[in-house]
């Protein structure tokens, strides 16, 4: 009797003492887990081991957590799977947390159907994994499904359970759902405030996001930093300027004017405003400038239409050796194409394919961008070479090597294109046939043009627009088919715009028949009275026709109108970077020997018989 009772004391203490070794090695896992120390988690793992530890849930629970947050996805599921008898509820949850955070959420949600099958009730810790694992799944329907079940449990009022389900609608653009349960909760902190409000913005209901704005202020929640990036994107999609700039001063007011993604939203609502000097300024005056601060400046000067300075900043970004990424060489790309600056484009070309992993070279929008910019740059060969080096390609891929090809007069090449894109299963679409179409202009294919016009709808199920409309005017225009061209205008199936009479304007100033030309001007008048290319087209017709008197009155007619003809402008690269010339311009500061040796080229050429204005 006495030694069966000495036989249980040794056991109830040596559990006692496993007990307490459990509970001295699960805050250790946990601060193991906090700092992402692996090497002190395994060793009090091995520890745990040795002891005999492992039977405690909250130990396998606590090493679970620490595998995960040490990126040991493997080791956690491992765990798991070795725990068969002592899992519970709050293993599940740290292996479902662990799955989902690391990109295997099939894996979780399998998870939590096998809890559920073997009758472990799920708490207010399953439930945000879970919806979170469905949500990155886009499997709307089982995010409704276990809705239902948060209600069933009442759970439904827990912060961060409604927290999760209304993220998860949020991202799914079920608003109604979200607001639904967003009045229902009674604890509703910043964050959730920040979701409602970025939730509409993304949505295009701003008027519904500046209405949670100001009631998240009214009921005395103090908005963060999140808060004002989230409602200054909601002044930049309105243009509200007044209104940015009063969110500005509020963030001066209470001291986040130092905050680099609040400067960022800054420069962003003041460039989509068209303020662009306060971007500026506040770019300038930007500590810390990050990769998104460069990003936005750059873009905000390649949306104002400024590509000089588009480059300059980019060649300023470079110095300071801040990296850029595909959003930088996206947006610099074009600003090489509207300046042809085709030496800056190879560079930018070049360090995507020496930076090896940075940027996926195999991705279709970039590769599409590049050869976009050697189209523009007239670099066929350049444009060819990607196309052909392009793994993966799309309609748009084939769409821009046939524009390019029209525009400068590859005709026959632009076509070749249209066919081996037909013969590669490749469906085209508008963009394709205004290609096509501008290809046959171009080049003079009457035939042609006229036949695919005629077969866009009935062969490839593409509807003519007023785009294409155009493309025939202005073939037939080139090719002195005036009235064909006129009649075309007239009686297309849909009301013609200013576009399509300008093309005919032009057709008639080239071949100099003032009679279609005059009837073209009227149109372009009442459609699109201030647009100057029109005066000067009719005008240019005039003079080649020596109607002086009509020439004086357009003149008159466009002081009238306060018309004013936009000065032309040309770009030449050198090494040291994009020249601008404006018509007559002089602030260059080597214009005296630029004017000089124009006018030594204009007086040879003059020798050589060339008459200016022909």
């Amino acid at each position: 009797m006495c030694t069966s009772f000495k036989s249980v004391l040794r056991g109830w203490l040596g559990s006692c003492r496993r007990l307490r070794n459990a509970r001295i090695c699960s805050p250790q896992e946990k601060s193991c887990a906090q700092q992402q120390d692996l090497g002190k988690g395994r060793e009090t793992h091995c520890y745990m081991l040795r002891n005999g530890l492992l039977d405690s849930p909250s130990s396998i629970t606590s090493l679970i957590n620490m595998y995960s947050k040490c990126n040991r996805i493997g080791y956690a599921f491992g765990i798991f799977n070795t725990a068969s008898p002592d899992r519970n509820v709050f293993a599940y949850n740290a292996t479902i947390a662990s799955l989902v955070a690391h990109g295997q959420a099939e894996k979780g949600i399998e998870l939590y159907r096998e809890m559920r099958e073997i009758g472990i009730i799920p708490d207010r810790f399953t439930f945000p994994c879970v919806i979170k694992g469905l949500s990155d799944l886009m499997n709307a329907s089982e995010v409704k499904k276990a809705h239902g079940l948060v209600f069933k449990l009442e759970l439904t009022l827990d912060v961060f359970v409604g927290s999760a389900l209304i993220n998860c609608y949020l991202k799914f653009g079920l608003m109604q759902e979200a607001e639904m349960l967003f009045d229902r909760l009674s604890t509703r902190d910043v964050v959730l405030w920040n979701s409602m409000v970025n939730g509409y913005a993304q949505t295009g209901q701003l008027d519904k996001a500046l209405e949670v704005f100001r009631e998240m202020c009214e009921v005395g929640v103090v908005p963060s930093r999140f808060t004002v990036t989230g409602v200054l994107s909601v002044f930049s999609e309105m243009d509200d300027l007044e209104s940015g700039r009063a969110i500005h001063g509020f963030v001066v007011k209470i001291g986040y004017g130092s905050s680099v993604p609040i400067c960022n939203a800054l420069i962003d609502m003041y460039s989509k405003c068209k303020s662009m000097e306060d971007a500026f300024e506040i770019f300038a005056t930007t500590e810390g400038k990050d990769l998104y601060s460069w990003n936005s400046i750059i873009s905000a000067h390649e949306s104002s239409g400024d590509y000089d300075a588009t480059l300059r900043l980019f060649g300023k970004m470079l110095s300071r050796r801040v990296r850029p990424d595909l959003v930088t060489v996206t947006t610099v790309l074009p600003a090489c194409s509207n300046l042809a600056a085709l030496s800056h484009g190879k560079a930018i070309h070049s360090h995507i394919l020496v930076s090896g992993n940075r940027y996926d070279t195999n991705d279709v929008l970039l590769n599409n961008a590049i050869m976009d910019m050697y189209v523009k740059c007239g670099s066929m060969r350049d444009a060819l070479s990607v196309f052909e080096n392009m793994r993966n390609k799309d309609v748009a891929s084939w769409n821009i090597m046939i524009m390019g090809y029209a525009v400068h007069g590859y005709g026959n090449a632009a076509l070749d294109f249209f066919r081996q894109m037909r013969d590669r299963r490749f469906r085209p679409d508008m963009v394709t046939f205004i290609g096509v179409l501008s290809a046959c202009s171009h080049s003079g294919f009457l035939r042609q043009g006229r036949e695919f016009l005629a077969q866009m709808e009935s062969l490839y199920g593409v509807v003519p627009t007023v785009e294409h409309y155009t493309c025939i005017v202005d073939m037939l225009g080139r090719a002195n088919q005036l009235k064909e061209a006129y009649e075309i205008a007239r009686s297309m199936p849909f009301e013609s715009n200013s576009v399509v009479w300008r093309a005919l304007l032009a057709g008639s100033r080239l071949h100099g028949n003032v009679e279609i030309a005059e009837i073209a001007l009227t149109k372009v008048l009442e459609l699109d009275p201030g647009h100057c290319g029109s005066y000067v087209l009719i005008s240019n017709a005039y003079v080649a026709a020596g109607r002086y008197d009509e020439v004086i009155d357009v003149r008159d007619l466009m002081r009238q109108k306060n018309v004013r003809k936009v000065p032309g402008c040309s770009w030449i690269e050198l090494k040291d970077g994009v020249h601008a010339f404006i018509n007559s311009d002089k602030t260059h500061p080597l214009s005296d020997r630029i004017y000089a040796e124009l006018l030594s080229l204009t007086a040879r050429l003059s020798e050589q018989g060339y008459v200016p204005g022909t």
